[in-house]
């Protein structure tokens, strides 16, 4: 099950309450944690061929204006894989 959100290709998975890009298991997560290691948004969908550049777009755009959230999630994700 999923929420949509305000954007266009987020939605909020239930179990996890992520921002995951809709029809994917990618997460707005996944996306910026690329992004902060140096990949171009464009370069993004090679990581992820099943994305669009649009979506990165949007999924950065997501980060951007809820950067606590993300943030938060990307601290327990280091958390969990330690």
């Amino acid at each position: 099950m999923e929420t949509q959100t305000a954007y266009r290709y987020i939605v909020k998975k239930h179990d996890t309450n992520e921002p995951t890009i809709q029809g994917t298991r990618i997460t707005v997560r996944d996306v910026v944690e690329q992004w902060k290691i140096g990949a171009s948004p464009e370069e993004i969908p090679i990581h992820y061929p099943h994305i669009t550049l649009s979506q990165v777009f949007e999924a950065l755009a997501y980060y951007h204006d809820n950067k606590i959230e993300i943030e938060k999630f990307i601290e327990v994700n280091k958390a969990l894989s330690r």
